[in-house]
């Protein structure tokens, strides 16, 4: 049974975890002793959840050690992962985990060895107190056989051992880890673009008739006759030349009115649209789902987020 590390098995596993990270919570003991942190988690070939790989720094520096995920419970709220009934006598006994190494049957039953044996004083309350979800989503599909007891380890084989064996070493228990979700309506507003009509605009050909005065000159002939000073003198042999059909032409001219038309530019019409802006008004029932907490007189610690609390209020 190989064991890999969750993100090299699946690159996008945070998304099983509501795009949380588990690596990096604190661990802690059911007593709120701080014992180290995730630092990586494993899973077999098929996806499902199989250790917490914790450093023990707080506790043990420099040791990182294996947790089977059936005695652990996950406080997403507070970002923390408890170690059910891990003591420290059995952190001591825990093999060391390389990050190099290879994990196979034999090491993983000396990690299974120290967690069948019962740690002293442990109670297991922290289940029942913690308001956890569910690990994964990948771990839903691991169905568990309760038919196994684990009795001691002559009671495993090499060839036939496999973890439905031992639920309380691999199994997420239903009990404590719980997810309840409560949900709400909420109004989605969006808007459509719809046609209320339709404006054309065109021009068309108006005729009139119009007037204009226009000033021309005309030429005439003007033949004055006058009476010269020196009339009645008598003139010079030869100076009177009596010459029939001597005529005198003057050429006379008027102006006439040409008319023609010409096409100008009278205006220009722009066309354009404008967008008038209002808020309307609209409103819906909606619906939501509330808590309700049957303790029985028993004091439950509400660890509700106080901001989310009061938006629901």
């Amino acid at each position: 049974m190989a064991l890999y590390k969750i993100e090299e098995f699946a690159p996008d596993y945070r998304d099983s975890f509501d795009g949380k990270d588990i690596k990096g919570h604190g661990v802690y003991t059911e007593g709120d002793e701080k014992v180290g942190t995730v630092s990586d988690i494993l899973v077999d070939e098929e996806g499902r959840l199989r250790y917490f790989v914790v450093d023990l720094g707080f506790w043990i520096f420099g040791k990182k050690v294996l947790l089977p995920v059936g005695r652990s419970q996950i406080d997403y709220q507070a970002d923390r992962v408890y170690a059910v009934g891990l003591s420290r006598q059995q952190a001591e006994d825990l093999p060391e985990f390389n990050e190099n190494m290879t994990v196979d049957y034999d090491y993983e039953e000396r990690v299974r060895g120290v967690y069948r044996t019962p740690a002293a004083g442990a109670t297991g309350t922290r289940a029942t107190e913690l308001p956890v979800e569910r690990a994964t989503p990948l771990e839903a599909s691991a169905p568990l056989d309760n038919a196994y007891a684990a009795s001691g380890t002559g009671a495993y084989s090499r060839d036939t051992y496999n973890y439905q064996q031992e639920p309380a070493l691999y199994g997420l228990n239903e009990q404590n880890h719980q997810n309840l979700r409560l949900y709400e309506e909420r109004l989605v507003a969006n808007k459509r673009r719809v046609k209320t009509g339709e404006v054309a605009i065109g021009k068309h050909v108006e005729t009139e008739t119009q007037r204009i005065s226009v000033p021309v000159e005309k030429e005439r002939v003007v033949v004055e006759r006058t009476t010269p000073t020196d009339a009645g003198r008598p003139v010079a042999p030869g100076e009177a030349t009596f010459r029939e059909g001597e005529v005198a032409h003057m050429e006379i001219y008027e102006e006439t009115a040409d008319v023609r038309k010409e096409a100008v530019v009278r205006e220009e019409v722009n066309i354009r649209k404008e967008v008038d802006r209002e808020t309307v008004q609209a409103e819906e029932t909606i619906r939501r789902e509330e808590l309700d907490i049957d303790a029985e007189g028993r004091v439950i610690d509400d660890k509700t987020d106080r901001t989310r609390r009061d938006r629901s209020i």
